[in-house]
């Protein structure tokens, strides 16, 4: 019985080694993909949720920061990103969650004022920041990290949508966005990211 046994360990083996050898080359490989040369991102200020000035450059002094542009009345992808965004944050640590900021600015602050950002953003986790402000300003941040924001059409119910850019932008040290996900980056798939650019640092 022992030599069927070991049989069957010795074909499992390579099958075993194949899936820690793909983790370990997947290490420091990214899902998100990699801008080179990266955006320069807008100094532009905006308005946080306590009704002050918040430049995503001078107001941002962690090794990184993910912003996301939305809007609340959002019927479908906002919701979902900013669900991977909380979910991400749960999967880090202490350490790590000291050396980011997630970032919500919103689309469209003609129905986002402060507090209505703020009740957004504190629905997912209250240590994202959410801003809003002049809607030339927030474009003009968004445009400096392709990110195009429109306002939509007028709906049968009276309300209008909001087309904008569904990525998450990486914001580093330097004031620069090197790396962007797309809206369906799992939770998994932004933590482990996370992890890697903060270990490069």
């Amino acid at each position: 019985m022992a030599r069927p046994r070991a049989l069957v360990l010795a074909a499992l083996l390579p099958l075993l080694a194949a899936c820690g050898g793909a983790g370990a080359a997947q290490g420091t490989e990214l899902t998100g993909t990699r801008l080179d040369p990266p955006f320069e991102v807008s100094s532009t200020p905006l308005v946080d949720t306590a009704g002050d000035s918040f430049s995503l450059t001078d107001d941002t002094d962690k090794p990184l920061t993910l912003v996301f542009f939305g809007y609340t009345h959002c019927p479908d992808i906002c919701g979902q990103v900013m669900a991977t965004l909380a979910g991400t944050l749960a999967r880090l640590d202490d350490a790590q969650k000291d050396d980011l900021d997630v970032v919500f600015v919103t689309t469209d602050p003609a129905r986002d004022d402060e507090t209505t950002v703020k009740h957004y953003v504190d629905a997912f986790d209250p240590s994202i920041i959410g801003l809003t402000g002049a809607l030339p300003d927030i474009v003009e941040v968004g445009r400096s990290m392709a990110i195009g924001i429109d306002k939509g059409k007028k709906l049968p119910s009276g309300g209008y949508d909001v087309t904008h850019g569904t990525q998450v932008m990486a914001v580093d040290a330097d004031d620069q966005a090197p790396v962007f996900w797309d809206y369906d980056v799992s939770q998994a798939q932004l933590a482990h990211d996370v992890t890697v650019l903060l270990d490069e640092g």
